[in-house]
């Protein structure tokens, strides 16, 4: 896809990052279904496995956190995606479930960190722009792991899984010249916006300020139940594929390839819909369809029925995310920082850590009940819906943040 030329750079550096990102995650569903084959893994072994991935995230997040407050995020993202490149590569080489286990904690460490840092640095560029650009954002990880799916198959077919994975690492590390070549330096921005957050802020907690936090929980709550099906996706989709509906290697990834392509279409649309119908319609129609492509997924007679469901729950789940982390960024009485930190933290644990559970019970009650069982996952968000409408402030707080840095 075309890059605008009215981006500026930094935005076309990020923006990439984002899609390194996604294109390693990608190609980390087909392989998925072989290592599990190789290492002897049942679906319960497996998803304890998963697990350590959520794991190894989880310790990253915060660490990457401390690192993006004292250097900036521009470092971390940089030396975190050049560690990405090796994560792959270490778990086709491991010989045993423990070896295994090793890997993917680091692959979860290098992959969550990033989502952290990269992040941060998005919502830097964002604060110099007129609108909102996390959508994008995203859009840009969804087309990486749309590529990344699309091609895992055939290429573990060519290849073997361990030739595959040298040629994603080597991809990850060819992304690095453009993005460290115009990535925006945020560090020098931080002392600035710290100061004009706390500007009257009132002393000790205050009824509001808790309040505001309990928000930014519910926010991230949602946020993680949004993230729950879109980790089945990532995580399960090849294996069911396989499993359930008689699926080759070379076609196990087009479940997510599908979930993919829809999900980074309307993220790319995501902002028109938002200025149409408000926050809390975009996240209430979005909800629809995610409840309908999971219905579809659970019933699906065929491959080709499943490969539609998967479709329709990237066009349902690809703005809940996105618009939550806005809302979150403008929660009233709470700096934008500590909002977006507590949703974040909260809604990636969904998808780095709820696969493991999906796994638990798909091995004991097979995939299609448990698909039905996520749509109560987007019910919740549908009730919680009107904690969006702080996503509706986005663009104008982005502009006036501009201006009195200016």
């Amino acid at each position: 896809m075309k890059i605008p030329a009215s981006f500026p750079p930094s935005r076309r550096a990020v923006s990439l990052a984002f899609l390194a990102n996604g294109f390693v995650m990608g190609n980390w569903t087909p392989q998925v279904p072989v290592q599990a084959e190789r290492l002897g893994l049942d679906e319960a072994r497996l998803g304890l496995l998963i697990l350590v991935i959520g794991i190894g995230a989880i310790v990253a997040m915060p660490l990457v956190g401390a690192a993006v407050s004292r250097f900036g995020s521009r470092r971390p993202v940089l030396v975190l995606q050049a560690l990405l490149a090796f994560a792959l590569p270490l778990l086709t080489l491991a010989p045993n479930p423990t070896a295994a286990a090793v890997a993917v904690f680091f692959f979860g460490m290098t992959m969550g960190g990033m989502d952290v840092a990269m992040n941060a640095n998005a919502v830097s560029v964002e604060r110099r722009l007129p609108k909102a650009m996390m959508s994008s954002c995203h859009g840009f990880w969804s087309i990486g792991g749309f590529a990344g799916a699309f091609v895992g198959g055939p290429l573990i077919a060519a290849l073997g899984p361990f030739g595959h994975t040298v040629l994603v690492g080597l991809v990850l590390l060819a992304a690095l010249v453009p993005v460290s070549r115009a990535l925006r330096e945020d560090r020098d921005d931080r002392p600035a916006v710290a100061d004009a957050a706390s500007e009257g802020a009132p002393a000790g907690r205050s009824p509001t300020r808790g309040a505001a936090a309990l928000a930014a929980v519910a926010i991230g709550g949602c946020a993680l139940f949004g993230m729950v099906p879109e980790g089945a996706a990532i995580d399960w989709s090849a294996i069911y594929l396989r499993q359930d509906l008689g699926a080759d290697i070379a076609t196990s990834g087009f479940a997510f390839a599908a979930f993919s392509a829809t999900m980074a279409l309307f993220r790319f649309l995501g902002d028109g819909i938002r200025d149409r119908l408000g926050a809390v319609g975009t996240v209430r129609v979005s909800v629809a369809f995610g409840i309908a492509g999971l219905l579809v997924i659970a019933l699906a007679p065929g491959l080709a029925f499943a490969l539609l469901g998967f479709a329709i729950l990237g066009v349902g789940l690809s703005n809940l995310v996105p618009v939550a982390f806005s809302a979150a960024g403008n929660i009233e009485g709470l700096k934008p920082g500590i909002a977006i930190s507590i949703a974040t933290t909260i809604g990636y644990s969904g998808i780095l850590i709820a696969p493991s559970a999906i796994g638990f019970f798909a091995g004991r009650f097979g995939f299609p009940p448990v698909f039905l069982a996520l749509s109560a996952c987007l019910v919740v968000i549908f009730l919680l819906s009107n904690l969006m409408r702080g996503a509706d402030r986005a663009a104008g707080a982005h502009a006036r943040e501009t201006v009195a840095a200016e």
